[in-house]
């Protein structure tokens, strides 16, 4: 029985190395893939309406090859994301259900979407206020802006970033509550204080500007409303799923016992 479990755990072991293998390769190919994209991604955003009319500038003599590579690494981990996923699928699904598998495996392609979903409301509905905003405050102080390379880009991530991170709470909360972790009911219990933190979210990433405020904190609460629907659903499905598989189990004790 020991050996039998020592062999069970270093197969776990191996089965984890593999994946982990496959993830670097994945990630190390969309990295060279990223070298080739990021000098067109970022001619495509410094020619966009909204940074087209700010200058930038380099104050440091690295400052276009660190903006280059964070680019590069950006683009490699984005597309390899999905391949990340799936080895990541592949390592615990022999311990789900078979429909828990299929239910699992549609998460990679939903997550995928909500990060875009996440990066794409970010940067074309509130990066344009936000530095609207900063060039208001700049034009009112009288404020002439000359701003580095490094800085605009550091600050588009920073602003950007978060949302496609936040964009994946759905999924979260879905694969959550299909593990047992937390209910609908819970969710509902806890209203106040998620809108609360959310209210503290949005004003960590947006500037001190009530309709940028209120552009973050709106989207996020309808988040969390439909994290609250999407884990009523799975928490049905979850309740299906056990009571099928103790009557599955009664069956075959019931059949056991008749052919003992």
């Amino acid at each position: 029985m020991t050996t039998e479990k020592n062999m069970t755990l270093y197969d776990h072991v191996g089965e984890l190395r593999k994946r982990i293998v496959w993830a670097l390769i994945a990630f190390f190919v969309f990295l060279i893939v990223g070298f080739f994209l990021a000098k067109h991604v970022i001619v495509y955003l410094q020619s966009d309406p909204i940074a087209k009319d700010i200058q930038m500038n380099a104050f440091h003599l690295t400052d276009p090859l660190n903006v280059y590579m964070t680019f590069a690494f950006f683009i490699g981990c984005v597309l390899a994301a999905p391949v990340v996923l799936y080895q990541l699928w592949a390592f615990i699904s022999p311990g789900l259900y078979e429909n828990e598998r299929k239910v699992t495996l549609m998460y990679i392609p939903i997550a995928f979407l909500l990060f875009l979903t996440g990066l794409a409301f970010s940067y074309f509905i509130l990066f344009p206020f936000v530095v609207s905003f900063m060039s208001n405050v700049a034009t009112a102080l009288s404020v002439e802006g000359e701003y580095g390379i490094q800085e605009y880009f550091s600050f588009l991530f920073n602003i950007t970033l978060p949302f496609g991170l936040l964009f994946q709470f759905p999924v979260l909360i879905m694969f959550l509550t299909r593990l047992g972790i937390v209910t609908p009911d819970y969710l509902k219990r806890i209203r106040k204080i998620a809108y609360f933190g959310i209210l503290v979210i949005a004003g960590f990433i947006t500037p001190p500007e009530l309709l940028s405020h209120l552009m973050v904190t709106f989207p996020l609460i309808l988040l969390y409303e439909i994290s609250i629907l999407i884990s009523r659903t799975a928490y049905k499905k979850r309740m299906k799923a056990e009571v099928e598989a103790l009557v599955k189990e009664k069956e075959a004790e019931v059949e056991s016992a008749y052919n003992e």
